[in-house]
């Protein structure tokens, strides 16, 4: 068996400010790279904090796409997190990379669900 998911946890430097503190701007380039990856769009939420700053989810049909920005750095830090075999998360990262004008982009990969390989599992301790 495969992963379940694929999670892309990317970090975008060198966006320009203004950009990273237009909520509904964020908010529609998120939906945009869901759509890019071939998502299905459920839901979006999205903040605008003061003085500054956005957060925001995507919720697909797959999973989601989370953001959460500082314009005074010119950073993002955004998470594509897809289930299945049809979705391409990359494609929402190159998609984003673009739009916010990012100077460099880090991102890796994990798999997410991971039932073929032993794991270490111990359970909850509730406290």
């Amino acid at each position: 068996m495969s992963a379940l998911g694929r999670h892309i946890l990317a970090e975008f430097y060198g966006c320009p400010q203004e950009m990273l503190n237009e909520t509904e701007q964020i908010k529609q380039h998120m939906v945009a790279a869901a759509l890019e990856s071939g998502a299905e769009v459920k839901e979006t939420v999205f903040h605008q904090f003061s003085p500054q700053g956005v957060s925001g989810v995507v919720v697909i049909s797959e999973s989601h796409l989370a953001i959460h920005t500082w314009p005074e750095y010119g950073y993002a830090a955004v998470d594509v997190f897809t289930c299945g075999q049809t979705v391409d998360p990359w494609a929402s990262c190159n998609y984003l990379k673009q739009v916010f004008s990012a100077r460099n982009m880090s991102a890796r990969e994990i798999k997410r669900g991971l039932f073929d390989v032993e794991v270490d599992y111990k359970p909850a301790v509730n406290c």
